[in-house]
């Protein structure tokens, strides 16, 4: 079943008009059309989950990031002192917005940990744990991982109603090295032709793998990508800068966009569960192994997995380094501990290496960004003009 078809037929900017739409759109239509055509759906919490698992059994994976809406009921469950996209993604859920079939998430800080309890107070569909290795340099970290991936799987089973076969396992796998291979085509556009796709534009394009069926999203970037490589678009005397702190909770878009109107962010880490295995997974052998394996040995790096072998400050200088960037943006959500410890590293790190940074926090229901959009300038002009 198709679920967003508003793209088809459209020329560039009216297909990124819709893709933006659907993005900000509260609703979620997309996921309540899969569901009223008779699709499960799991939703899973950031950072990163094996959505080729889900995908295998028939359901419709969903990334939970939040959503800038009001929390009439949310509130009422957490801390006033904890991160937004927590609280958001509750709402979402308790007025059905996002009608979920089961939900997992993951112990990536001490508020991610504990929302499988509170899920399971308040829903009477399955509500679990995936336990990502805590210790990826183990011996045992892929033979673990593809352990818990296993269980994880008998849990989809039970609710999607029949077994998932190693058949279909690597179908799915074909169809996310797919999706993959595309994502890395939009970034590949952001570094070396960043006037051809701003930060917010390429933003949407990716966001959207969390909101449809893969086979879906990849036939809606096949589409779009040679329009964009093809676009009128004339090269401006902007800097290159990355941006670091988009990790879990999600900025707003037009925080992306003041950002987008001063500088050319030629890499970033929003969304980065979406494209976290960097490569293809191999389809022969055992499908979940793979997947383990390249969880572990094939993947980014992010505040909430601790690998020694990519140690956080010295891999977003390679990020840096890579993508030709003469600034790096570093922010992070309100309340975000993860995020906000790793800043105090970055920054480090980045005097060392006579980088220049800019610091910032961000939450998704922030709307005033006049004050934030003088300093960015400031910064930039500082670089401009040295």
């Amino acid at each position: 079943m198709t679920v967003f078809n508003e793209w088809r037929n459209k020329p560039l900017d009216e297909i990124l008009y819709q893709c933006r739409e659907l993005v900000e759109d509260t609703d979620f239509p997309t996921v309540k059309k899969w569901r009223a055509d008779g699709g499960k759906i799991l939703g899973h919490f950031q950072v990163y989950f094996p959505e080729e698992i889900a995908h295998a059994a028939g359901m419709l994976p969903v990334k939970l990031r939040g959503s800038q809406i009001d929390r009439k009921r949310a509130d009422s469950h957490f801390g006033s002192y904890l991160c937004s996209i927590v609280r958001s993604s509750l709402e979402l859920c308790l007025t059905k917005t996002t009608d979920l079939d089961i939900f997992v998430t993951h112990p990536i800080c001490d508020v991610a940990r504990n929302l499988a309890g509170i899920w399971g107070r308040n829903f009477e569909y399955p509500c679990q744990i995936l336990y990502l290795p805590q210790n990826a340099n183990s011996a045992y970290s892929v033979q673990y991982t593809r352990d818990e991936y296993a269980r994880i799987q008998g849990e989809i089973e039970n609710v999607a109603g029949k077994k998932i076969s190693e058949v279909a396992l690597r179908n799915s796998i074909r169809v996310f090295n797919e999706n993959r291979r595309l994502l890395r085509e939009v970034y590949a556009i952001k570094r070396e032709t960043p006037w051809l796709l701003s930060i917010d534009e390429a933003y949407v394009l990716v966001n959207l793998g969390g909101l449809m069926p893969r086979e879906e999203h990849n036939e809606l970037l096949a589409a779009v990508i040679p329009q964009i490589k093809t676009r009128a678009a004339k090269k401006q005397d902007k800097i290159r800068v990355v941006f670091e702190g988009g990790f879990c909770e999600q900025p707003p878009l037009d925080l992306l966009r003041v950002i987008g109107n001063s500088c050319y962010v030629v890499d970033d880490d929003l969304l980065i569960g979406l494209r976290w295995i960097l490569n293809d997974v191999p389809t022969d052998g055992d499908p979940l192994m793979n997947l383990a394996n390249a969880y572990i040995n094939d993947s980014s790096y992010s505040p909430v997995q601790h690998d020694l072998r990519k140690p956080k400050e010295k891999m977003l200088y390679k990020r840096l380094q890579d993508s030709g960037a003469q600034a790096a943006i570093v922010t992070a959500a309100k309340m975000c501990e993860p995020g906000l410890d790793e800043q105090v590293a970055y920054s480090k790190y980045l005097d060392e290496k006579n980088v220049p940074y800019f610091i910032s926090e961000f939450e998704e229901k922030m709307t005033g960004f006049d004050h934030m959009q003088i300093q960015l300038e400031t910064f930039v002009e500082s670089i401009l003009f040295e």
